[in-house]
């Protein structure tokens, strides 16, 4: 299956590229990976692509550099 948008797919289909990209969601011993198969949720119900969830989830990460600036360099070295 090379096209993954919504409008190419069935909700089987893209039920299924979430499992086979995330693997054996039910297998881990911390239970994030449940919480990763619920994010792509709406990629499945067909409610925003893919790239848009992962977009979404980045620019959570995205943030100016919170160190403070260090006049006379690395005070380790």
């Amino acid at each position: 299956m090379a096209d993954y948008l919504i409008k190419d797919t069935t909700h089987e289909q893209r039920q299924r590229i979430v499992e086979e990209s995330l693997g054996n969601i039910s297998g881990s011993c911390d239970g994030c990976m449940a919480g990763l198969a619920e994010m792509y949720q709406d990629y499945i119900d067909g409610k925003k692509e893919i790239r848009e969830i992962n977009m979404e989830f980045n620019a959570r990460y995205t943030h100016a550099d919170p160190r403070p600036e260090k006049e006379n360099g690395c005070e380790y070295a």
